[in-house]
């Protein structure tokens, strides 16, 4: 997979100087923005944030010192490398220019091979911090999930042997009691409420699972496909007006996954679309159109399988919108619903992947199954690593 060019912007009041900074960063392979003031480089910045930045210090108006200072107060600016290119020479302009958050400077007159050195020096601590940061966050959800599953266990347990003496205590009434219509209707909604919450129990019980998740290899198209008939199945008559347009993947590819838990989320997740429609609509007959893509992306270090799951329905309202994968968060007015999203994104981060929930253009919402492409070895031993085999 190819890696994309890192992006560096030159601010320098000397064309140039920009101009030799240029061809050199671009024959070593590294894509150069240009500025030639301070409050251009700032306009800059806020368009598109650059890998580093090699910033002149003495330029008329906004020096470089004062540019600088500006883009170490923006937090999402602030871990952005920014490499001096000064003629002060002095131990004290130095000191003045590191003190401003610099990471680097450079003296004029510039030495464009020491000037790249130093830039590859930048993006590798860069690389570093990123990898030790999502490292650092993979840890700590990590650990979130097993103390998640461990007290869901045991709740889930203690849930189950209280409900087992109800049911028996609700059976038990059933059959003491002289049935009329009124106390029939009751006992009906006795067990419906007691169903729901052996339901819950249940997802709480598949949390705690989810440390143990076992993977095997599958057709993505094929596991997909297998996905919408067991949602057909498990909403029988009411999926009749279910419409999905499946978009495949030309070129098949095997996923190493978990069958029944991936399938589970994309059940979920069209459920989910499938409200959306029904909470806005006076017809509950009406046919309901899902479009469902399955594609490969290449844009990051490793490769992900997206399911991409489009609805028109009514959207994500802005009083669900920041937490709408906590549980017990719904959309509809319905009592004891909302546990569908949060055990669907839980098992996506069991397999390695993620969900999120999108604005989709014109109305509705996409939401986004990303699942690793796993690799394997090759068979002659070398330890060389090679992407699963497409069929």
């Amino acid at each position: 997979m190819k890696s994309k060019e890192p992006k560096i912007l030159v601010v320098d009041d000397q064309p140039i100087n920009v101009r030799l900074l240029e061809k050199k960063l671009q024959r070593c392979g590294m894509s150069v923005i240009s500025a030639f003031n301070g409050p251009e480089a700032l306009a800059i910045v806020e368009e598109t944030i650059p890998d580093v930045i090699l910033l002149d210090i003495m330029m008329p108006g906004m020096d470089g010192l004062e540019v600088c200072r500006r883009i170490k107060e923006t937090p999402h600016l602030r871990d952005v490398p920014i490499i001096f290119i000064t003629a002060k020479t002095s131990k004290e302009g130095k000191i003045e220019g590191l003190g401003m958050g610099a990471s680097d400077y450079i003296t004029k007159p510039i030495d464009l091979d020491e000037t790249v050195a130093r830039i590859s020096t930048q993006l590798r601590i860069q690389e570093q911090y990123r990898a030790n940061l999502e490292l650092s966050e993979r840890l700590a959800d990590s650990r979130k999930r097993a103390a998640v599953a461990q007290v869901t266990e045991g709740i889930a347990h203690n849930l189950n042997n209280l409900l087992g003496v109800v049911v028996g205590y609700v059976d038990l009434l059933k059959n003491m009691t002289t049935s009329n219509e009124r106390t029939q209707r009751s006992f009906d909604q006795l067990e419906r409420a007691v169903g729901r919450m052996v339901a819950i129990v249940r997802e709480l019980t598949t949390i705690a699972e989810f440390d143990r998740v076992r993977k095997s290899p599958y057709s993505a198209n094929m596991l997909v496909s297998a996905a919408i008939d067991r949602y057909r199945v498990e909403q029988g008559a009411s999926a009749n007006t279910l419409s999905i347009a499946l978009s495949p993947l030309d070129s098949d590819v095997e996923i190493l996954t978990n069958a029944e838990l991936l399938e589970d989320v994309i059940s979920r997740t069209l459920r989910n679309a499938v409200e959306s429609y029904r909470d806005e609509a006076a017809d509950r007959d009406q046919e309901v159109e899902i479009k469902l893509d399955i594609e490969r992306d290449e844009e990051e270090e490793r490769s992900r399988l997206l399911i991409s799951i489009l609805d028109r329905g009514t959207g994500i309202p802005a009083r669900v919108r920041e937490n709408v994968f906590e549980p017990f968060v719904t959309t509809a007015s319905a009592i004891g619903r909302g546990m569908g999203l949060t055990i669907a994104r839980h098992s996506m981060q069991a397999l390695g992947g993620h969900l999120d929930l999108l604005e989709r253009p014109g109305g509705g919402t996409v939401a986004v199954l990303g699942h690793p492409l796993e690799e394997k070895k090759t068979e002659n031993g070398d330890g060389a690593r090679i992407p699963m085999s497409e069929s």
